[in-house]
């Protein structure tokens, strides 16, 4: 799509290199300087799709999203609640958490998890206030989407009959741990929770066929490490507010907001800085190598 479409369909036109000189972010292995490249390079490209995406195509994209990540609490509790009181039954439920990433992210919905590498990325390469400001924009409104359709599904589950009344105690003893931590470690768990779906966004676009088994072990991971996440957590804690099981502001204090901090500072500040930190190194001496060669060569036909 060129630079008028854009514009015409969003009215928003990201700050790159590539942009003011009116050529495509080059995303072949072959014309970059290592296969990391590649990946970073292919990132930033749909980053910067995302970037400039319609407000309300996002919104949508968004709450569809909230929605089908409610799938992680519904097979989790219905796994809870249906096998044993065992040691094993810990491992197994929690592959159900795995449920509703694999939705989200194979259906191609806004997570804003994902956005904190794959939409800062097109930033990092070339950090304006403009790129910033179409950065927030992004990650406000994905998160409130995000958080609409999180509670849109906590409140079906409430008050519409779906599941008896084992699967409804599930739900209710899984969200009442993650009550149990500290803002302090709500804040931590966040960060590597943060870490871990970030390093998932970056081996999806090499993983080929595998990409179900790589969100699998990925929020697995997240899952059995009892870690915190913005936007699945989301879905548990209002759980607990429509039932009436903690205040309103619970929610608020101390969940969302030392989680909301902790995956923004892993997924971005730790990941995406230092992956593209080893990227903008090799890019430049790429870059620097082609401009001595084409220099090489204009001295040459220069005549004697």
């Amino acid at each position: 799509m060129n630079q008028e479409n854009k514009q015409q369909t969003s009215g928003i036109d990201v700050d790159s290199e590539e942009h003011s000189q009116g050529t495509e972010i080059e995303v072949d292995e072959e014309n970059l300087p290592s296969p990391a490249a590649a990946v970073h390079e292919q990132i930033r490209l749909e980053g910067e799709k995302e970037l400039e995406r319609d407000g309300l195509a996002l919104m949508w994209s968004a709450i569809a999203a909230g929605l089908s990540i409610s799938a992680s609490l519904m097979v989790k509790g219905i796994l809870h609640a249906r096998l044993p009181d065992t040691p094993e039954r810990f491992f197994i439920e929690n592959i159900g958490y795995t449920a509703g990433f694999i939705i989200v992210i194979m259906a191609r919905q806004q997570l804003f998890t994902e956005n904190t590498v794959t939409a800062v990325l097109p930033v990092m390469h070339k950090p304006t206030l403009k790129n910033h400001l179409i950065l927030l924009r992004l990650w406000g409104v994905v998160l409130a989407g995000n958080l609409i359709g999180c509670a849109c599904a906590a409140l079906a589950f409430h008050l519409v009959p779906f599941f008896d009344a084992d699967t409804d105690s599930a739900f209710r003893v899984i969200s009442l741990k993650i009550m149990e931590k500290t803002p302090t470690a709500m804040f931590v768990s966040g960060i590597i929770s943060g870490w871990l779906i970030a390093t998932m966004v970056w081996m999806l676009p090499s993983a080929g066929t595998a990409k179900i088994w790589v969100i699998m072990l990925m929020t697995y991971l997240v899952a059995i490490a009892d870690l915190t996440h913005i936007v699945v957590g989301s879905v548990e804690i209002l759980y607990l507010v429509f039932t009436g099981a903690i205040p309103w502001y619970d929610f608020i204090w101390p969940f969302a907001l030392p989680t909301l901090a902790g995956n923004i500072f892993g997924g971005t500040f730790i990941f995406a800085l230092i992956s593209h930190a080893q990227i903008r190194n090799d890019m430049s001496n790429q870059n620097k190598a082609r401009k001595n060669k084409a220099n090489k060569k204009q001295n040459a036909r220069k005549p004697q």
